[in-house]
């Protein structure tokens, strides 16, 4: 397996003392399409800068390929940047655009041009080129964006938010463009977001950050399914979290004693008992029954028990419906589904009991 990409306890302090990012360490390995999420200043984009040369490190190593590039200017790195509002000369056309970084290279003019046109036609430009920013839409200057990074053919491409100033639908269209073109280059991307769907429909593996610190990395479905933190299973998908103290925890699954009794889920890690800890169960894994549900079905279905509650509301937005559930003085649980699933089976102010299959939930030490 080649790496294209390795972050060794990289740190980033500002001048006025304040760690923007702490301790990174990442392996990327050739073509892999990685994403870094989090909140607002949780250090991601500083990091994506410090991989581009833009922003010096105060502490670690950055290799590309296995050559340390930390002294390296932004210029003379095998990577190319794309920002979120595309940086395009509004004075150049299409084509000049494109042929920027070439002509910073002092190509010469025959293989500048060659290189230009194969990019455009690759990417759906070629009638447009004569053009100029002014005139085109937020997709197309995208893609120009994107065909001004890649014709220079980097082993890298970094991607700062490069969605984001677009509407959903057309940011849902360029998601599956990004995705396929990364595919047939094999180029390896890294690309920052603050949006968790974005991060879960394109990456290989994400790596959620959070206060310069990394939470955790991960493939979309086992970050998603798999939390190992409180901040990641809040940060990410929409889990209830019940806290309790642990009964047993082991690689075979956990018992946890709770304000609403004995309850069960899965653990990667043994805990010892009597810990605090908490169960990350995800929205669309918890089941909503009638009260009148006999509690003997439980243990045989669920292999646990159940919770009681008393539903406040129910929304429903296209084909999901969220139920919002009260159980006692703790925070509500939302619990998510199919329409065909939950419309005109409750009612707001009806009790109800709520119970998972064991496996769906996560045990998280607190």
């Amino acid at each position: 397996m080649t790496i294209d990409l390795q972050l060794v306890g990289v740190g980033k302090v500002y001048d006025n003392g304040t760690p923007a990012v702490i301790d990174f360490d990442l392996e990327v390995s050739k073509g892999e399409f990685i994403a870094f999420l989090g909140p607002s200043g949780c250090g991601k984009t500083t990091t994506l800068r410090m991989i581009a040369g833009f922003e010096a490190i105060s502490s670690g190593d950055i290799f590309i390929r296995g050559n340390r590039i930390n002294d390296v200017p932004p210029e003379r790195r095998p990577t190319a940047m794309i920002f979120q509002n595309y940086a395009l000369f509004p004075h150049m056309t299409v084509r000049a655009n494109v042929r920027f970084g070439l002509d910073v290279k002092k190509m010469p003019a025959a293989t500048r041009d060659a290189m230009v046109e194969r990019i455009l036609e690759k990417l759906g430009l070629t009638d447009i080129g004569d053009l100029k920013p002014e005139r085109l839409s937020g997709g197309q200057k995208q893609r120009i964006a994107l065909a001004r990074a890649l014709v220079v053919e980097p082993d890298i491409l970094l991607l700062d938010e490069p969605l984001g100033a677009l509407d959903a639908n057309l940011r849902k269209s360029i998601q599956n463009e990004l995705k396929l073109l990364q595919r047939r280059l094999g180029i390896t991307f890294v690309f920052v977001t603050h949006a968790q769907s974005e991060a879960l429909a394109l990456s290989d593996r994400i790596v959620v950050m959070n206060a310069g610190r990394i939470e955790q990395i991960d493939a979309p479905y086992e970050l998603y399914t798999r939390p190992r933190s409180q901040f990641v299973a809040k940060f990410i998908g929409r889990n209830a979290l019940i806290n309790g103290k642990v009964i047993l925890a082991d690689t075979n699954g956990c018992r946890l004693d709770t304000a609403f009794g004995e309850l069960v889920g899965a653990s990667k890690v043994a805990m010892r008992a009597g810990s605090t800890a908490s169960l990350a169960v995800p929205a669309e894994a918890i089941d909503v029954l009638p009260a009148s549900t006999p509690l003997s079905y439980f243990p045989e279905i669920y292999g646990g028990n159940p919770i009681k509650g008393t539903v406040e509301s129910i929304q429903q937005v296209g084909h999901i419906v969220q139920l919002v559930i009260i159980v006692g003085a703790t925070q509500p649980i939302v619990v998510e589904g199919h329409a065909d699933k939950y419309v005109g089976r409750f009612q707001g102010g009806e009790d109800v009991l709520l119970a998972w299959k064991k496996d769906v939930a996560t045990l998280i030490s607190r």
